[in-house]
């Protein structure tokens, strides 16, 4: 029997992540996802929007057909 996994290159927090600290996130996502770790990717608010960051994944949770993705923000664009 299989279990389905979702491959992904950047990260699509829609809003949803949470600050743990200053620079450290964590975002719940649906299904199992594996990310890229300790290298830096992407971070969007939507698949298609602009480029809010780059992060570096730290650390991932999979269980319960969920995924904990916890990672650091080392670059933020930003239009100030």
């Amino acid at each position: 029997m299989g279990m389905p996994v979702e491959f992904n290159t950047m990260i699509v927090t829609k809003g949803n992540e949470k600050r743990l600290e200053e620079n450290l996130f964590v975002l719940t996502k649906d299904g199992y996802r594996i990310y890229p770790i300790d290298i830096p990717i992407e971070v969007r608010k939507t698949k298609h929007g602009e480029i809010s960051g780059e992060a570096i994944v730290e650390k991932l949770e999979l269980h319960n057909n969920q995924t904990n993705v916890t990672y650091r923000l080392v670059a933020l664009n930003s239009t100030n």
